[in-house]
């Protein structure tokens, strides 16, 4: 009865979704810029293009990276716990549109 019940269970997997700072293209935007993920799951920043870039979540400084990245590749990771939409943005780059959302479900 307990190996039944063992194998009925099923291990969900919390993910890791990596998001660019700075398109492949040169655009400053994040990409992608609209996240879908579930609570527990983390995202990964990557620096990519024209920086230096940071991520800003308002009214959530927990999740906020206010330190500028420069170097490329370098990178942080923040973890979401709780449902939710949070809207971020890149302090340098937010008046050319560099802004973005996580969608926590």
């Amino acid at each position: 009865m307990l190996m039944v019940l063992a194998l009925g269970v099923s291990s969900v997997q919390a993910k890791t979704v990596e998001v660019n700072l700075g398109t492949d293209a040169g655009m400053l935007a994040f990409e992608p810029s609209d996240i879908n993920i579930s609570a527990g799951d983390t995202i990964k920043f990557v620096n990519n293009k024209l920086a230096p870039h940071n991520a800003i979540f308002e009214g959530h400084d927990e999740l906020s990276h206010s330190d500028l990245a420069f170097a490329p590749g370098e990178s942080w990771e923040k973890t979401f716990s709780t449902a939710g939409s949070y809207d971020f943005y890149c302090e340098p780059h937010r008046g050319a549109g560099m802004v973005g959302t996580v969608v926590v479900n």
